[in-house]
């Protein structure tokens, strides 16, 4: 899962703004590092509930690059991030074994879901009714 994190930060690192020395608490490298782990960590986990990680991680890591290489900062994320989304897609991360669903007392349905939508047999109503507006 961390290999597309870091392959984010190799490709970016170059440009990132160095800090001020009399600054405190973790670099500006350190921090563009610890935001990819934790949206590629996000999207590997939750990708159900995860609409839009490439603008999500852009946003967070933006303010670290000069503004000359903001479209390149976005494009690199775009391409990893579309990699990564669809290799989880493929290989769903074997962490998560619970269906999506929750039972009738408000707890997680403890039961294994169906890969291709994350709901078990007893919850696969919910996955069809997901697209579907409420009226009003």
């Amino acid at each position: 899962m961390y290999h597309f994190s870091r392959s984010i930060y190799r490709e970016l690192a170059p440009e990132i703004i160095e800090d001020r020395a009399e600054r405190e608490g973790p670099t500006n490298h350190e921090r563009v590092l610890r935001s990819c782990e934790t949206c590629v960590e996000r999207l590997a986990t939750d990708w159900h509930y995860f609409a839009k990680p490439t603008k999500t991680l852009f946003n967070d890591i933006r303010v670290y690059f000069p503004m000359s290489s903001q479209l390149r900062v976005y494009k690199v994320v775009d391409r990893y991030m579309t990699f990564a989304r669809d290799y989880f897609a493929a290989n769903p991360a074997t962490e998560q074994l619970e269906c999506r669903a929750t039972t009738r007392r408000g707890t997680p349905c403890q039961r294994t879901p169906l890969p291709h939508n994350g709901y078990c047999p007893s919850h696969q109503h919910l996955a069809e009714t997901e697209g579907v507006p409420i009226a009003a």
